[in-house]
């Protein structure tokens, strides 16, 4: 079995990288991090154009129609080159609306979605931060033949930038429900939080009385537990992924900042305390890529293994990217935490990719449960 990536898959490869590379070097990203939206709208725009956005929707709603294993490769690069934008929380909102969605839910609003006119999300976490259906706790109540939603959601990501929402919540006997929410619709309000790494927005979202109608619910595919397992699956991956990237861009600066800083009349990449480390999480990177592509593999081949592997590539990653940003940092010595070196932009990225979708914890433990433990 070749699991090597295409002429295909490697061209795309090589096309997102020439355009980050020019349009999204660590100069850029620090000025749209600090700027008001957090990403720049030309860009989003443009990869909009490229099919980025619509890389796995359908062909017949606008997409690509390619598989998860194409997506990889396009995180893998945003994630080395610390790309901010709601990227990954509209493709789970386009994948829950792609698997759950009928026709007249795709056609509405996944072609807005695949060239980047609408921004979507995903707005699952309440008081717990625990990523499973048992912390959902908001509920929704009846109003003729819709439904009504008064609660909060919290760290919400690119909530923001955001035109949809798909939100999850209960209602009845605690019946689990997934629904598409315009972020324009009456009720709806938004708090923007402070982020630790500002090229990952997230706020609380705010629903007073907010009408959910039939046409919103998403109810193919499945129980809602099953809808739900799914999507969080999907944002596991995704993360995974990104964090592939991330972890080699923070290993390439620190080989680089080895070969330039010198002690004792040599580069310090040259002292076993140095090399050593820097071995240490290449290999632990290239491990990784091995957990993330067969997890992509499984998904898009439908094998029965896909939510175990999912978890164990999530896992190992944020281990991974743990280690990465702070071995990048302890290995630039002081100066590595100050804001001038772009290793910290790396660190800080770190801190925002371990726990999404969950960390080390909840996945060693959940693929534990899969495997029958």
């Amino acid at each position: 079995m070749n699991f090597a990536f295409s002429e295909e898959q490697e061209f795309l490869r090589n096309e997102v990288r020439k355009l980050l590379d020019t349009r999204c070097g660590l100069p850029q990203v620090r000025e749209l991090a600090a700027s008001p939206e957090g990403y720049s709208l030309e860009l989003w725009g443009q990869i909009g154009e490229l099919g980025w956005l619509g890389l796995t929707i359908p062909e017949a709603y606008g997409g690509g129609g390619l598989g998860w294993e194409e997506l990889v490769i396009l995180l893998e690069e945003t994630g080395r080159h610390l790309f901010p934008s709601p990227l990954i929380s509209t493709l789970l909102c386009a994948e829950a609306i792609t698997r759950f969605g009928n026709d007249a839910q795709r056609q509405r609003w996944l072609p807005d979605l695949a060239i980047g006119s609408r921004i979507g999300t995903l707005a699952f976490l309440e008081e717990s931060d625990h990523w499973s259906a048992d912390a959902v706790g908001l509920c929704a109540r009846r109003d003729g033949e819709g439904l009504v939603l008064d609660g909060e959601k919290r760290f919400v990501q690119d909530i923001a930038a955001a035109d949809l929402v798909v939100v999850v919540f209960r209602c009845d006997a605690g019946e689990l429900r997934i629904a598409v929410i315009e972020s324009g619709s009456d009720g709806v309000s938004v708090q923007s939080r402070e982020p630790i790494d500002a090229t990952k927005r997230f706020g609380d979202l705010t629903l007073s009385g907010v009408r959910v109608p039939p046409d919103a619910l998403l109810e193919g595919g499945g129980s809602a537990t099953q809808q739900i397992q799914e999507i969080l699956q999907l944002g596991a991956l995704a993360t995974a992924s990104e964090i592939v990237g991330t972890a080699e861009g923070a290993l390439a600066l620190t080989v680089q900042y080895a070969k330039d800083r010198e002690q004792f009349q040599q580069p310090i990449g040259h002292f076993q305390g140095v090399k050593h480390p820097l071995a240490e999480t290449y290999m632990e990177i290239e491990t990784l890529k091995s957990l993330v592509y067969f997890a992509a593999w499984a998904l898009d081949n439908g094998d029965d293994g896909v939510a175990l592997a999912t978890s164990q590539a999530k896992a190992y990653a944020s281990e991974v990217i743990t280690r990465a940003g702070v071995t990048g940092i302890q290995l630039h010595g002081a100066v590595g935490y100050t804001l001038e070196y772009d290793i910290q932009l790396y660190l800080k990225r770190s801190k925002w990719a371990r726990p999404m979708y969950g960390d080390e914890i909840h996945h060693y433990e959940r693929a534990a449960t899969l495997g029958g433990l």
